[in-house]
């Protein structure tokens, strides 16, 4: 059985393997051919497995299989796969992916969240509020929406509810430690970098922000996760 651990980029799909599996002792493989993250990290830290089959064996074995995507809901990705559809407001994703894309050129980080919110891509990561929507629409119970606020502020808590809904055959460890967010900066700073909500405050430029919402895709992401449909600073409901 496969169970997709899909987000956008920055939306703290890294914490959420971090919390699977010290809670569950299960580890993730990824869609992609390399794990650039586990590379960066340590495959220890990530919880990190190399896929041990192809997706279509994976998805029939009677065991669970964590695989993490970036990607749209697309072909690869069964009608009736499970998933975890960890969501962040778009705008912190997006402040914070052209960050960490501009990493080795400051100067860049602008030009890299232009691209990121222009995006149009049908297929791959596209753009935020797409890709939000193809795993959230239409709604199905066996797609589990899991926020970045609740994973952040009671991680165990937020993945226990999720995984009881997708694969309530796993039991958790009663004296998992989660890492704090402090130590994880010990371990790359870079990477871990604000680890808050809110951060498009004072990171997105007015410009850019206006832009961000002239996209209809962002507007209805945004609304259907309560998000806000204006130039507003607006928590969930």
């Amino acid at each position: 059985m496969i169970v997709w651990v899909s987000s956008f980029p920055r939306s703290g799909n890294t914490f959420l393997r971090i919390v699977l599996n010290r809670v569950y002792g299960v580890k993730a493989s990824v869609i992609y051919d390399i794990d650039g993250v586990a590379r960066r990290l340590g495959a220890d830290l990530v919880g990190f497995t190399d896929r041990p089959a192809r997706i279509e064996d994976l998805r029939e074995s009677n065991d669970v299989h964590l695989v993490k995507t970036h990607r749209q809901r697309g072909n690869e990705v069964d009608e009736m796969n499970r998933a975890i559809c960890l969501v962040r407001d778009g705008r912190d994703s997006l402040v914070s992916w052209a960050h960490q894309a501009s990493e080795a050129d400051a100067t860049r980080f602008e030009a890299e969240l232009t691209a990121m919110i222009s995006r149009r891509d049908t297929v791959g990561t596209g753009s935020w509020g797409r890709n939000v929507l193809s795993w959230l629409l239409p709604p199905a119970p066996h797609r589990v929406l899991l926020r970045y606020e609740d994973l952040t502020q009671r991680p165990r808590a937020a993945v226990e509810r999720v995984m009881q809904a997708v694969t309530p055959q796993l039991r958790p460890a009663a004296d998992a430690r989660i890492p704090s967010f402090a130590e994880l900066q010990q371990a790359d700073d870079r990477f871990f970098r604000r680890g808050i909500t809110g951060t498009h405050r004072d990171e997105l430029p007015g410009e850019l922000h206006q832009l961000f919402w002239a996209q209809p895709d962002n507007v209805a992401a945004m609304q259907l996760l309560g998000y806000g449909t204006r130039l507003d600073d607006s928590s969930p409901s």
